[in-house]
């Protein structure tokens, strides 16, 4: 995560983003990448698509905005402070200038004025309103995301706790209403115990980057936070983050049909590219159904292939192996044992009452 972190299917993704239609990403910067590392199509690289931003880069980035607002109120009066609240008034009526005036410097080297200013005119074009959808915090960068009136538009942006502007996109939003109805057989709960935070979830690319992609288009990235800081102490050592070495547990009776157990944990902020889904158990639960977790600690995996297992039963335990920049679980249905060429499917929960999507916080099995 560079706040926080995201599987491995994103440069292809962002490269069909800037040709469709002329859409293009408002911006982005190194320092306010995405959240949640996760795993990827084989042909495709990992992109900095504001996804995911390391919580060390995080800290850093708060700190820059504090100087730089600093810089703002002494300069010209005239500017307003852009705050999440008049971002989108700002945005349809007001001056770009003022937003692009707080952009971070890694923003600003990332696109001109000018070239904020055309792709935001481009985005506008025949945007009348735009209403928030979710704001999601962590480790002192809140993201909010807003549609247009159509649905078919979206945009999100960066703030730190200074009202800096970290990171800026644009996504055109589509639906699959031919797989978004479609859920599991089998029933599913959470393969965690206790209080978790959704990262990545939810029927859009906005909610969930995997979205976009047929092979883990309803897959969850999930986090733990505290105090809304996933890890606590140095940035760079993964039992710094509150997820690292959690138990993990078979979401669901079935049999172990593929395990990986060797992979090393990554150095925080450092990902795995050569081997996106790290150390991961492959569970058949029937009906050709089968549950991926991955992201696994190296040498925690508690099963082996053939294994007959009972929903609850330990499985290993969650690490920040493979395409992964932070402690997370990565968690997925699919019609095949495959995670690069089976198709994701919508989970049907045993417990229905939680809303598995982007910024929410979830209860998972009863901690005994």
């Amino acid at each position: 995560m560079n706040s926080e972190s995201q599987l491995n299917s994103e440069q292809a993704s962002h490269n069909k983003l800037q040709s469709r239609k002329g859409w293009k990403m408002l911006a982005i910067a190194l320092s306010a990448c995405v959240i949640l590392s996760a795993c990827g199509n084989d042909n495709s690289i990992t992109s900095e698509e504001g996804e995911k931003q390391s919580a060390e880069q995080t800290s850093n980035t708060n700190k820059e905005g504090e100087s730089t607002s600093t810089e703002q109120n002494s300069g010209s009066e005239a500017s307003a402070m852009v705050t999440p609240d008049n971002f989108v008034d700002t945005l349809m009526k007001g001056s770009k200038e003022d937003i692009y005036r707080q952009f971070s410097p890694q923003m600003k080297e990332a696109i001109t004025l000018e070239q904020f200013q055309t792709t935001a005119d481009e985005f506008l074009e025949g945007v009348t309103s735009l209403d928030q959808v979710f704001a999601a915090e962590m480790n002192n960068l809140t993201e909010f995301a807003w549609k247009d009136q159509t649905g078919t538009k979206g945009i999100q942006a960066y703030f730190t706790e200074a009202n800096q502007i970290d990171g800026m996109l644009t996504k055109p939003l589509e639906s699959h209403e031919d797989t978004d109805p479609k859920f599991t057989k089998t029933e599913f709960h959470l393969p965690l115990k206790g209080e978790w935070y959704v990262f990545w979830g939810g029927n859009d690319v906005m909610s969930n980057y995997h979205y976009e992609h047929e092979t883990q288009r309803y897959a969850l990235d999930i986090v733990r936070s505290k105090e809304g800081f996933s890890y606590n102490g140095d940035a760079k050592v993964n039992a710094s983050y509150h997820a690292f070495g959690e138990p993990l547990y078979a979401a669901a009776d079935g049999t172990v049909v593929e395990i990986r157990n060797d992979i090393p944990d990554n150095t925080p902020g450092v990902m795995n590219p050569e081997e996106p889904a790290g150390n991961y158990v492959v569970i058949d639960h029937g009906q050709d159904e089968y549950s991926i977790t991955a992201h696994i600690k190296k040498g925690s995996v508690a099963v082996k292939k053939g294994d007959k297992v009972k929903q609850g039963d330990l499985i290993g335990e969650l690490g920040n192996s493979g395409n992964s920049s932070e402690a997370h679980l990565h968690f997925q249905v699919s019609d095949g044992p495959d995670l690069f060429k089976a198709r994701s499917i919508n989970i049907r929960w045993a417990d229905q009452s939680q809303q598995l999507t982007r910024g929410n916080t979830i209860q998972a099995l009863p901690e005994s």
